[in-house]
């Protein structure tokens, strides 16, 4: 990433820091996650109104009926992914804003990210554009069923809640990847489907609240 990060008052690096620490309060021990935290402007993914909340520890709106994650979230769900591994592919199931994108861009050598909704992926691509990452590959489609032409994935995140993860995603997992999602219904959790050779084992951690999942694509 190459962009000009410095900014005033709730844009600042010094904002950005204290974010982190107060990651670090709340848990998050992978310094390698916070330090790319610290890095990436939350503050550009966000409506411009909303930029002086950017780095509080809530989820925002973003439009189309969709929000950014809060920090904590996000780094707790990419924390989860690494597992204190260099990560190949990873998938991501909800392009959203990009927020999430940008930060698995610096974990993974490559990240390929499915949006259904095409208007917010159309401004999410010009985003990541100027921010100058590369190892993006943007894809408007139904997330629900990966991208088998592409897996199998080390990681596969998914950004919006469900019930459980279709047979075509538990496929395009990698021996030894992890799912990490939202599942539940009025009470959600995150879960974590590791890949063994012998299956998978399914973990459900902390309590979250997404927005629930949807299938098919928008193009309007």
């Amino acid at each position: 990433m190459s962009i000009h990060l410095s900014g005033i008052g709730m844009t600042s690096q010094r904002t950005r820091m204290r974010m982190i620490e107060r990651l670090r309060s709340q848990g998050i021990t992978d310094e390698v996650v916070l330090s790319v935290m610290g890095s990436v402007p939350r503050h550009l993914f966000v409506e411009e109104a909303l930029a002086s909340r950017a780095y509080e520890d809530v989820s925002l709106p973003i439009n189309y009926g969709q929000t950014i994650s809060s920090p904590w979230v996000v780094a707790r769900m990419s924390e989860l992914l690494r597992a204190n591994t260099t990560l190949n592919k990873v998938l991501e199931i909800g392009t959203g804003c990009g927020y999430q994108t940008a930060i698995l861009a610096q974990l993974a050598r490559q990240v390929y990210s499915i949006e259904r909704i095409g208007p917010l992926l159309t401004r999410t691509r010009i985003r990541l554009h100027r921010l100058q990452i590369r190892n993006i590959h943007l894809k408007h489609a139904d997330g629900l069923r990966g991208l088998p032409e592409v897996g199998s994935f080390d990681g596969i995140i998914m950004t919006a809640v469900t019930t459980h993860i279709p047979t075509a995603l538990l496929e395009q997992l990698a021996v030894g990847g992890r799912i990490i999602f939202p599942k539940g219904v009025q009470k959600q959790n995150l879960c974590m489907i590791e890949r063994n050779m012998q299956g998978y084992v399914e973990n459900i951690l902390e309590e979250v609240n997404f927005v629930p999942i949807l299938s098919g694509v928008i193009k309007s």
